[in-house]
């Protein structure tokens, strides 16, 4: 069979008065081109990217940290060929105060160097949730929003309980960029179900694998080693769900369907993922001056894929493992799964949330606050440590001020609260995987299962003893669950 592509990629309302094509021009390369100390020349590499924009591929999607991809961007953008063009970008900051100020200066920052007033579509990444600082970043973008400094404010890299945290404390989330492939399918799971009920769409990368999923490597021996970042990155995604032949089975069907409908085998990855559901549309990536793919990104236009298609996919699929975790997680906590590798240093490196202190009289102990007024009042800490032990107090989703995290909703409080006595555990030198009992305390026991499933999405693996019980009340009316834990170091120590 031979299909025609269209001249033109179609388009989607990505948000309301944000119509872009299903297909965005990807600009995280421009890092890679970049990584031997000298910039691209940005009239140059802009009038690449005028080229897509020409052809309909007039969204572009980049970074803070990709180079000087901002820089190249405000060049487009000022130019008569940058009218219509949408421009999304990321703002990343390290984990710290994110007071007004350091947030609008974030979003500055992007503003100057893109030669705009207002961002189109500005993505939040954050490295860690144990630092609670991200929902007051989150808080003050909206704020920015109502100012006008941005159109619509998305994320980048958040699991599905966070960005459920958000969605409950109002937060006008419009999409979320996640990876998803034939390779990585996570966010086909509980990530779209959310989006699919809250009206959040998914913007998709790592559709071709860094370019493994494609002709090129059907059949093909293993390479010994990769050159560019993105084949580093997304070797370890092979890796993970089985080794080059879980690789190759994916690719044997997919060659067979593109056989079939005489595209590539890119182009049905590319569909594939753009059949999903909470898809608004995929990121491809360009590098500016080098290749151009255009007419090869229309194709997946020209065809769909039909039950026997999906059935043989599905086949491949089973050979191969999931890839742990939920969206993002990857940035987060092994394995990591990033072109640089294992990010533990990064992460450790990261300042602590709570400051322990000693007890002096009482030996080896320790104990840390959160600054809470009610902590000397009523006389207790946030968590205490003697010699190799841990106890962290009934924690409640509590943030600074007094402030109740996702009122109504009791997944979103649960989430909230494992996250504050993961950060209490790490400051007094433990882990997550150090905790060996729980306890949970809900006002309703209707919850129970919502709850539930959050101290098993951290939990799962690690089977701590637990308990969970209804009360008549928890300290303030708004507070759905309460949860306190003990953790033995033995084990992490030796």
């Amino acid at each position: 069979m031979s299909v025609v592509a269209p001249a033109r990629p179609p388009r989607i309302e990505l948000a309301p008065g944000l119509e872009i094509p299903r297909i965005v021009t990807g600009l995280w390369q421009v890092a890679d081109q970049e990584r031997g100390g000298t910039l691209l020349d940005p009239v140059a590499a802009g009038g690449a990217m005028a080229g897509y924009a020409a052809a309909g591929f007039d969204a572009f999607d980049m970074a803070d940290h990709y180079g000087s991809a901002e820089v190249i961007t405000g060049h487009l953008l000022t130019s008569p060929a940058g009218r219509g063009v949408r421009a999304f970008t990321k703002w990343c900051p390290p984990p710290g105060p994110m007071t007004p100020e350091v947030v609008r200066a974030g979003v500055m920052r992007s503003l100057e160097r893109m030669r705009v007033n207002r961002i189109d579509l500005l993505q939040f990444h954050w490295w860690t949730f144990e630092h609670p600082q991200w929902l007051d970043a989150m808080l003050e973008l909206a704020k920015l929003r109502e100012e006008g400094l941005i159109a619509h404010i998305g994320l980048t890299n958040f699991d599905t309980a966070h960005l459920r945290v958000l969605l409950a404390e109002g937060v006008p989330v419009a999409t979320n960029q996640v990876c998803l492939s034939l390779l990585d399918r996570r966010a086909t799971e509980a990530m779209s179900a959310l989006c699919l009920e809250r009206g959040v769409k998914l913007l998709a990368y790592g559709t071709l694998g860094g370019g493994f999923l494609s002709e090129r490597w059907v059949g093909a021996p293993e390479p010994v080693e990769v050159g560019d970042w993105s084949k580093m990155k997304y070797r370890r995604f092979i890796d993970a769900v089985g080794g080059w032949d879980a690789l190759q089975g994916v690719l044997r069907a997919a060659k067979a369907i593109a056989h079939r409908y005489g595209v590539s085998v890119s182009n049905v990855a590319t569909r594939w993922v753009l059949e999903q559901p909470a898809v608004a549309a995929v990121i491809v990536g360009a590098r500016l001056g080098e290749r151009v793919h255009r007419d090869d990104n229309l194709r997946p236009f020209a065809f769909a894929l039909d039950d026997d298609d999906r059935a043989r996919l599905d086949e491949a699929f089973a050979a191969t493992r999931r890839i742990p975790g939920d969206c993002g997680d990857e940035y987060r906590k092994p394995p990591f799964l990033t072109a640089s590798g294992d990010l533990s240093h990064h992460l450790d490196a990261l300042p602590k949330v709570f400051h322990p202190e000693a007890m002096p009289g009482h030996g080896d102990r320790w104990r840390i606050g959160s600054g809470s007024v009610w902590e000397p009042l009523a006389g207790y800490s946030r968590a205490v440590r003697s010699g190799r032990r841990i106890v962290v107090s009934g924690t409640t989703a509590t943030h600074g001020a007094g402030q109740v995290v996702g009122r109504g909703d009791a997944a979103a409080q649960t989430t909230w609260i494992l996250d504050k006595i993961a950060a209490s555990l790490s400051s007094l030198g433990g882990r997550l995987e150090d905790v060996v009992r729980t306890r949970v305390f809900v006002t309703n026991v209707a919850d129970w299962e919502a709850v539930a499933r959050e101290h098993g999405r951290v939990f799962g693996e690690i089977r701590p003893a637990n308990t969970l019980v209804q009360v008549a009340a928890l300290v303030g009316p708004h507070y759905l669950v309460e949860i306190e834990a003990e953790a033995d170091l033995r084990e992490s120590e030796a």
